[in-house]
This record gives structure tokens, C-alpha cells and sequence, in this order.
């Protein structure tokens, strides 16, 4: 059987052509593409590729006694790669050998940087390429969706447990940490904060002025804060802070005093000093303690010691319960 070798490319880019003694004569060129880093012209057959379905072949012979049947073989190179095919009888006793790659043609075509003229017109892999060309691009579209609606939705339950005008976190947010922390069974403390003198910013000087007050109060509380502690907005100017795994009074009230100082410092507005202050409850969670406690006691025991606090004359700091038990009885009252 005689081709032209220029038609060979054509119709089979993947053939290879050897003479009667099994040395190579020819390539097509997607093969020279596999073989590019090997010098193949006049090599033996069983030096590129290692035949062994049906069984191993080594010697011409045996290729030709294999015509017309489908061969498996590797590549003898570090991809190893898969190659199918099938040998058919060429001039003066060669083989001609016509090889695909199969089910692995996906796997080659990255391999060896393969495209679609590499490839006979009629081959099926073509149709395959184009398949998974297309899957590729439907799963990257799929992919960058969800990337966008996840997104989307960590966005908004950001903003589900975030305060808008103070970027702290909000009463949900509170709530959920809260009780998180009452299940765990930690030890942790709550501090209220309430801001003095607030209102005398709104009435005089107009929401705009308070709500910047607000911000640079908010923007104080993380400061001074840790960074494991939750600090919410949960009113107009009604704060809390969630301290986990605190033991030490002293370290809270030493906390609480320079939160205050720091609240302290003149806020220039329209080029003004505005000046509030603000006053601390502060209520600790102990897990041996006997009474049952609920997550609404613990905010009502911050409450009263914030309530303290106050009567004490502002810009102060009382716990619960050594130093507020006085004001919670009359309270309860």
C-alpha cells in the first residue's frame, strides 16, 4: 500500500511509518509532537512506544502478524503516555502503524499542548475537544456564580449582623454570640455602655454631629478592645461589649477606665470640640454559680451596674453584683 507522505500527514497526523527491519521512517506531525524530544528517525520501533496488548510485541514479525488487529501501547518517555492503534502492511515488507490516543486523548491534548489541526478532520476526538471545551467553559460559568452568590450571601449576612452607621455589630449579632457562649458554659463578662451627654450633642448641634460622635466613639470601643471581644451598637447610643474567658475584676475595671478616658477626648465637629463621656456596667458570667442564669439576667445584671454607675455621678464603672446588690434590691422592690 503507497501514500504519498504529504496526504499521510493529512489523513493520519499520527502515523507512524517503519521499514521491513522495524526502524522508523516516518511521522505524521502530531506525532513528531510527541516525539519531539527524541531523536526518532532510524530508531526501532520498540525504543519510542511499548506495545503489549494483545500481547508484547518487539520484533516486526510480530506486527506484522497483528495486521488489522487494535493494538495498546505506551510511550516510552516520562508522561508514558496511552496510545491505541493499528498496523497495516506498507511497500517493500514495513508496517504501517496508525495510533490515537482514546479516552486520554483530554489528558494529551494538555500534555503536549495539542488543538484541533493536530488531528485528522474525521477524528471523533475532535467532536470530543469541542464537548469538553464546552463543559470546561459551563463549569468555570458555574464556578464564577457560585463564587458571585456566596459572595452574595456572606454580604449580606454581613450586613444582617452589622450596624450600618458604626460598622459595629448589631443586637443579632449580639444575641447569637451570647448565646453561644451561655450553651459553652464559659466564663465571660458583659459590659453596658451607655454614652453621657449624648443627647446635648443632638439637640445642639444636630444628628449629622451625633451621628460622627457615634463613629469615633465606635471606632474608640474597638481600639481599646480585644479583638476576640463582640462590641455592638443596641441603641441610639446604648452599647455592648461581650468579653470571653475574662477572670480578673481588676483587669475589667482597669478596661473600663481607659474605654472611658478614651470616650473622654474632645470630638471636633465642623471645627467645634463636642465632649461626651460614658458610664459602664459590667456584669461577669461565672459558670459555678448556683443560681441558673439566662442570657436576659446576665443583660439585666449589666443594666443594673450600669444604672449604679450612673448614680454615681457619670463617666464611672460599677459591677455587678458586690457593688450594685443595693440597687438591684431596690429595683426589685
Amino acid at each position: 500500500m503507497t501514500f504519498p507522505l504529504a496526504s499521510l500527514d493529512i489523513l493520519c497526523p499520527m502515523h507512524v511509518l517503519l521499514d521491513p527491519g522495524g526502524r522508523v521512517r516516518s511521522v505524521g506531525p502530531t506525532m513528531a509532537k510527541l516525539f519531539r524530544d527524541h531523536d526518532w528517525k532510524g530508531e526501532h520501533f520498540s525504543t519510542l512506544v511499548d506495545i503489549y496488548r494483545p500481547h508484547p510485541v518487539t520484533q516486526i514479525v510480530q506486527l506484522r502478524d497483528l495486521v488489522g488487529r487494535r493494538l495498546q501501547m505506551r510511550m516510552r518517555n516520562p508522561r508514558r503516555t496511552m496510545l491505541k492503534g493499528m498496523s497495516m502492511p506498507a511497500d517493500a515488507g514495513g508496517v504501517l502503524l496508525n495510533l490515537g490516543f482514546g479516552i486520554k486523548v483530554v489528558d494529551a491534548v494538555r500534555d503536549y499542548a495539542l488543538t484541533s489541526t493536530d488531528f485528522a478532520v474525521t477524528d471523533l476526538a475532535i467532536d470530543m475537544l469541542y464537548l469538553v471545551e464546552a463543559k470546561s467553559a459551563a463549569m468555570e460559568a458555574s464556578r464564577t456564580l457560585n463564587r458571585r452568590l456566596q459572595g452574595a450571601m456572606l454580604a449580606a449576612e454581613q450586613r444582617a449582623y452589622t450596624d450600618t452607621l458604626t460598622g459595629l455589630r448589631n443586637r443579632r449579632a449580639l444575641n447569637h454570640v451570647l448565646d453561644r457562649l451561655m450553651r459553652s458554659g464559659a466564663r465571660f463578662a458583659v459590659m453596658n455602655i451607655d454614652l453621657d451627654f449624648f443627647k446635648q450633642v443632638n439637640d445642639t448641634r444636630g444628628h449629622a454631629a451625633g451621628d460622627w460622635v457615634l463613629q469615633v466613639v465606635a471606632r474608640a470601643m474597638l481600639d481599646v478592645m480585644r479583638k476576640v471581644d463582640t462590641v455592638a451598637r443596641v441603641g441610639g447610643d446604648e452599647f455592648v461589649v461581650l468579653l470571653e474567658d475574662v477572670r480578673d475584676r481588676g483587669m475589667l475595671a482597669d478596661l473600663a477606665d481607659r474605654l472611658i478616658r478614651r470616650i473622654e477626648q474632645p470630638i471636633l465637629v465642623d471645627g467645634e470640640d463636642c465632649k461626651v463621656s460614658a458610664s459602664i456596667g459590667i456584669a461577669m458570667r461565672e459558670p459555678l454559680e448556683n443560681t441558673p442564669l439566662t442570657a436576659d439576667d446576665l443583660l439585666e445584671r449589666a443594666d443594673v451596674a450600669l444604672y449604679s454607675a450612673k448614680r454615681k455621678g457619670r463617666a464611672q464603672h460599677a459591677f455587678f453584683p458586690q457593688e450594685t446588690l443595693a440597687a438591684a434590691e431596690r429595683i426589685h422592690r
